[in-house]
């Protein structure tokens, strides 16, 4: 028995065809092996040609509480989060009221017949279906049942939009590669579900799936996996980790890709060293000894162990050791919502320890960046000896992304200013901490050097430039100038902004990281109310000179970033106070992935005020 006229017909039929532009949540319970099925959908979709993105919204505790999977589908390329939901797939007894009063009025739902959601809302489309039913008809495994009835809504969804029956069936074989058991089940399941809503179901909806040539290429990856493929690349051969959501799995897919490429194949033996610390602090300090020993050494870790990490931080940044962490930020403070997305560690990252103290961070805008400035954090570490931290988030490192193949790298790794025993040899001296240069960068060694003049005393207290110990004010002053000499000649050297103008427009948007596809899909929005903006991306600290290009240009700049406090506004104002007056928020801190249409209602909202004040 199935329901759907719960619309007037004539309104429904009255709605054009909406043809791959819209959203899909499915609400299931955590636990329930739903993600095999949700993967398959999204997978499915992509292999049509169609660009889409997967964002997992689910609980902190292990299993039993409501979690909710959303695919976008856009056919010009928008992957962001959307604010509405177009179709809810409504599985979870629990929120089931919840999520579909949540929908706007002629969004579809589908749900198990017997929640009959159809009283709850008459001004939605009701596909009520009979779940227990037809999952007793997939197996005589009572087991089993359960989660083939994840592939019954795939079934059902897949012949409501016209899915491809074949591309359905190849995403099953490439999910459950080499399990001949579960490939055929699962199959089995997708179709008899097709089959019970073909005979079954008056389809009301407008929305439908066509294939088309925009994904040809591509790959669908999360940034966590992105990095660990980055940091392959770029050498490292020292991992120290603590578990930690959301920054586990880049540590986790790091250590399956180095036991598969990194191991030599004359003596089998590993090229490369995996530790997991006892914390997060045990985890950095293990890491700055791998970087001053030569390696090239990285530690991953969210919020949380950040703040384990401020005084080892601090020592190898006053001891210059380089060293690369990556943050894979997470609301926060204390234990926060530890499955939700945030940019709230822009400002400990950046001046993370005690004392006169700034660091290097990135900030990649997509897996493509996650890849690429992985690599480039390890060069960058090893130039400055400095700890350098590559800040993405829970949206950008653990949900599923489409991108471009990542690229080969092209340039010999840069291992900085490390003095070899004949370098040392020809230049007759050898001062760990002078600045020969002007550029604040001094000159290394690494342990083992034979030379009678390579060794120098690493200590985290007060030191001379021969690495002599000292309390005089005068090298204290020497020692932390040239530290910040060093820092603002990264400046020349941290990846450049991405920076779109605009010759009519009156306002800017400063944005970084995962914020970046919200705001490119704000400005097209924004573009249609003939509100013409200029956009300027972040992607590193500290600032480079074109930020003061960029804001000087525009009577309003708004800094878009998913925090409270606002972090980097504070960071631009400081960097540049004259025109701090000219420097505005749009903050989103709801612990969901930002959307472009709150970006756009905030800028049109802020600029309705601005034109008040000048009227009067």
């Amino acid at each position: 028995m199935v329901s759907t006229a719960t619309l007037d017909s004539a309104q429904a039929s009255s709605k054009s065809r909406i043809v791959n532009d819209f959203s899909i949540q499915v609400a299931t319970v955590n636990g329930s092996g739903s993600q095999s099925s949700n993967n398959i959908l999204m997978r499915s979709i992509f292999q049509m040609g169609v660009p889409v993105s997967g964002k997992n919204l689910f609980p902190s505790n292990i299993a039993g509480l409501p979690t909710w999977f959303t695919i976008r589908v856009n056919k010009d390329g928008y992957v962001g989060r959307k604010k509405e939901i177009d179709i809810l797939v409504a599985m979870n007894p629990q929120t089931a009221r919840e999520d579909v009063l949540a929908l706007e009025p002629g969004a579809v739902s589908i749900s198990p017949i017997e929640f009959k959601l159809n009283e709850v809302r008459n001004d939605v489309i009701h596909y009520l279906v009979p779940f227990t039913e037809l999952a007793a008809k997939t197996t005589e495994n009572i087991k089993l049942r359960k989660l083939l009835t994840n592939m019954l809504y795939v079934g059902i969804l897949a012949e409501l939009l016209e899915i491809s029956e074949k591309e359905i069936e190849r995403s099953i074989h490439k999910q459950f590669e080499g399990k001949t058991k579960a490939i055929d089940l699962n199959q089995n399941a997708v179709r008899l579900a097709r089959a019970w809503t073909k005979e079954n179901v008056k389809k009301q909806d407008p929305f439908f799936i066509e294939a088309l040539n925009k994904t040809q290429g591509k790959i669908i990856i999360d940034g966590n996996a992105a990095c660990a493929v980055g940091a392959m690349f770029a050498g490292a051969s020292v991992v120290t980790w603590y578990p930690i959501t959301p920054s586990s799995s880049l540590c986790e897919q790091l250590i399956d890709y180095l036991k598969e490429y990194r191991i030599d194949p004359e003596t089998g033996k590993a090229t490369f060293a995996v530790i997991q610390a006892e914390d997060e602090l045990a985890a950095l300090g293990m890491a700055i000894g791998a970087g001053w020993a030569g390696a090239r050494s990285m530690t991953s870790t969210s919020g949380p162990g950040i703040s384990l990490m401020a005084e080892l931080t601090g020592f190898a940044y006053f001891t210059e050791i380089p060293v690369v962490v990556f943050d894979v930020q997470r609301v926060g403070p204390s234990t926060g919502m530890p499955t939700r997305t945030a940019q709230g560690d822009v400002t400990s990252a950046y001046y993370l320890s005690h004392g006169d103290t700034k660091h290097i961070v990135l900030f990649p805008g997509s897996v493509e960046e996650c890849y690429s400035m992985a690599v480039q954090s390890f060069d960058l570490a090893e130039r400055f000896q400095t700890p350098v931290f590559v800040l993405t988030d829970l949206d950008l490192g653990m949900n599923n992304w489409m991108a471009d193949p990542f690229v080969y790298p092209d340039k010999p790794l840069d291992r900085g200013k490390v003095l070899s025993a004949e370098q040392i040899e020809k230049i007759g001296k050898f001062e760990r901490y002078k600045d020969v240069d002007g550029d604040g960068i001094p000159y290394r060694t690494l342990p083992g050097t034979d030379h009678p003049l390579a060794a120098y005393f690493t200590r985290g207290s007060g030191h001379t430039d021969k690495a002599t110990y000292t309390e005089k004010p005068e090298d204290y002053i020497n020692l932390m100038n040239r530290l910040e000499r060093k820092f603002n000649t990264a400046r020349t050297y941290v990846p450049k902004p991405e920076v779109s103008s605009h010759d009519n427009a009156k306002i800017g948007i400063i944005a970084f990281g995962s914020s970046d596809v919200a705001v490119k899909e704000s400005r097209d929005q924004l573009a249609k109310q003939k509100v013409p903006t200029a956009y300027f991306r972040l992607k590193a600290l500290p600032f480079t000179t074109e930020l003061k290009s960029f804001v000087e240009k525009y009577e309003r700049v708004y800094v878009v970033e998913q925090n409270r406090d606002a972090q980097l506004r504070d960071l631009v104002r400081l960097e540049l106070p004259e025109y701090a007056t000219r420097i505005k928020s749009i903050l989103h801190f709801n612990g969901l992935p930002i959307d472009a249409r709150s970006i756009t209602d905030a800028v049109l909202e802020q600029e309705k005020s601005s034109s008040k004040k000048q009227a009067i």
